[in-house]
């Protein structure tokens, strides 16, 4: 593609250059990192937490095995994945945005499991680890946020050994339309007030929802999954869809 002729992709409901989305996204969680969880828990009423942990009650996570954790920032999944794998278990936490890193450093948990954590600036899309390096990778509430999604599967399946597994956390959809348009009108009239009052952020909320609207359904995106190489693909739907859990294997 020329420079001319940029391609393009979704920010939010916009229309940009791919170029310019990383940036962007970075912008949106620069902003907001120092309210981040404070704003999970009040955008969910506090289910993330509930989702999360219906993650790790699927992953089982076991000792001594080496997790990626994936636009993990804040460190919630990486703290949870660490306290069930117990001895010997290894994190490393990626995230595109310093901010975000620095605010899962500063919380309690981090400073408990020192040695076991690892943070790394990096792009979910060039991943600066060797292939065959991970027995777990893991992205939570993130992935609907990469430029070229294909390519951060691709990714996820090379750093992945044998027998790895993949496991994505996103807001999804409600298989019912009359739910789906509560939720809706839930999301795009509260949600970016609540970022307004709270984060004193309106604009990096909008997008949020927003970038959930433009996120492949289910079906769609177990079937990405699969192109990038995985093997035995399963979703799990949590409230009744909000969100789904995807699994996938390296084999």
């Amino acid at each position: 593609m020329s420079p001319d002729n940029p391609q393009t992709t979704h920010f939010g409901f916009q229309t940009v250059d791919e170029g310019q989305k990383a940036g962007m996204v970075h912008g949106v969680f620069t902003r907001v990192a120092s309210r981040y969880d404070v704003m999970n828990d009040l955008m969910s009423m506090g289910i993330h937490r509930i989702w999360k942990d219906a993650m790790m009650d699927w992953l089982a996570p076991r000792p001594g095995q080496q997790l990626l954790d994936v636009a993990g920032g804040t460190g919630d999944v990486a703290f949870r994945f660490l306290k069930r794998a117990g001895a010997g278990a290894q994190a490393t936490v990626l995230d595109l945005t310093e901010s975000m890193l620095d605010e899962g450093r500063k919380r309690a948990e981090a400073e408990r499991m020192a040695e076991a954590l690892d943070w790394v600036v990096g792009d979910a899309m060039a991943l600066p680890f060797a292939d065959n390096s991970f027995d777990v990778y893991t992205i939570s509430f993130g992935i609907r946020n990469v430029t070229r999604i294909p390519d951060a599967l691709r990714e996820a399946y090379r750093v992945l050994r044998p027998g790895g597994r993949l496991m994505v956390l996103e807001f999804s959809q409600l298989p019912n339309a009359a739910l789906q348009k509560a939720y809706d009108l839930y999301s795009f009239n509260v949600i970016p007030t609540m970022g307004q009052i709270v984060a004193k952020d309106r604009e990096s909320y909008q997008y949020l929802v927003e970038s959930i609207r433009k996120f492949p359904d289910q079906e769609a995106f177990a079937a990405m999954i699969r192109e990038a190489g995985f093997e035995q693909v399963k979703y799990r739907n949590l409230s009744m869809g909000i969100a789904a859990l995807h699994s996938g294997w390296k084999i």
